[in-house]
């Protein structure tokens, strides 16, 4: 399938480098961020990360429903049919190997595909990636964490995804140097909108095209509940497919319920800092001998000497966990009397609707009795 479109950025992360953040600016914005110019193709966000499993032959993207594995034909249907520029973005792109950016860059040929990097210091990156992989129901302890690199393209908690180096080195056959652009993430007190103009002139579109304020900002919790979800992880059911484990796990609990404004940083082992200190040192290297479009200060992604003292999950106290337990219980069931409540409220309405249908039939209600049971 060839395309007529002048060229296709593909954003591919670094994962926990503010790729929802852009993610949510230009999709809550799709019409106006398309006016300026810039084509997001597919029928809707989730398609990006569908295409992004289809590209790295993960074979799970069939249990992700009907038209799943079209995902990224859809996608080059879409880019084929614009005149102009495209952006694709999802950041478990960055595990692709070097085989499937050969066959990305074959399938959106004859266009100039251009990659953006989005990257940030690396210390916090690994904390980050961490505690992301524990609301993807990871059980895996801070210290054990990181050990390896894997061959699997369908990984991402693993620096396969996390080394810029090596994701730097997988595109390097397939995508020439000069069109891979590297985001460097805001420094210390700068606003997290500079992210977003630095994206906004690397796929050459005015920054005020929307409100860089309005994005979504990814949450954290402290060394406590961090651990706590490590362990509620190992004790969890079947929970079903990946979109239930992200409402149950992410949102409700994760985002929402383990979140506390006083949360205590944490850091991981001296030797594994070490390694994300030679880690970074090496892409930095990397970019330094290469024709790379770095877009920011690169000093920022340097783990700076002097890593602050902070606790280690592994120091967390049982007496701790009790204290987080129980507030998270109480939480729980008052959310479970919420929703107890309206759910009663909602089957109330309902049977009130079925006894007017039953009396006196009619569409409108019919069609409303519909909207409700769905929302059950």
């Amino acid at each position: 399938m060839g395309t007529a479109t002048d060229r296709v950025f593909i954003h591919i992360g670094l994962p926990k480098t503010g790729t929802t953040y852009l993610q949510t600016l230009v999709w809550s914005n799709r019409d106006a961020v398309q006016e300026a110019g810039l084509l997001l193709p597919g029928r809707e966000r989730r398609d990006h990360l569908l295409a992004s499993m289809v590209v790295r032959g993960d074979r799970n993207v069939v249990r992700r429903g009907p038209g799943a594995a079209e995902a990224w034909d859809r996608l080059r249907a879409a880019v084929a049919d614009h005149r102009g520029t495209s952006l694709i973005s999802h950041e478990f792109f960055c595990s692709a190997s070097t085989a499937q950016w050969d066959r990305l860059v074959s399938d959106l040929a004859p266009a100039e595909v251009h990659v953006v990097v989005t990257a940030r210091e690396p210390l916090g990156l690994f904390v980050s990636s961490w505690q992301e992989s524990l609301k993807n129901r990871h059980t895996e302890a801070l210290e054990d964490y990181g050990r390896t690199v894997s061959d699997d393209p369908t990984v991402i908690w693993d620096w396969r995804a996390l080394d810029l180096g090596l994701v730097l080195e997988r595109l390097r056959p397939a995508v020439p140097d000069d069109r891979v652009h590297v985001v460097v993430g805001p420094g210390p007190g700068e606003p997290r909108s500079e992210l977003w103009r630095r994206f906004a002139a690397v796929v050459g579109i005015e920054q005020d095209v929307l409100d860089a304020e309005a994005g979504f900002a990814n949450s954290s919790m402290g060394v406590v509940e961090a651990e706590l979800l490590r362990r509620v992880n190992g004790h969890l059911g079947v929970l079903g497919p990946a979109y239930e484990r992200a409402r149950w796990i992410r949102t409700l609990l994760a985002d929402r319920l383990l979140v506390r404004p006083d949360a205590e940083r944490f850091r991981p082992a001296d030797d594994q800092v070490a390694d994300v200190r030679a880690r970074g040192e090496r892409a930095l290297a990397l970019l330094a001998s290469g024709r790379y479009d770095v877009v920011g200060d690169p000093e920022l992604l340097r783990v700076p000497s002097d890593v602050p003292a902070r606790r280690h999950p592994s120091e967390v106290t049982d007496a701790e966990l009790l204290d987080a337990s129980v507030r998270l219980n109480a939480t729980l069931l008052q959310e479970v009397r919420a929703r107890t409540y309206r759910l009663e409220e909602t089957e109330g309405e309902l049977e009130r609707l079925r006894r007017q249908e039953a009396a006196r039939p009619s569409v409108r209600v019919r069609r409303k009795i519909a909207r409700m049971r769905a929302r059950l």
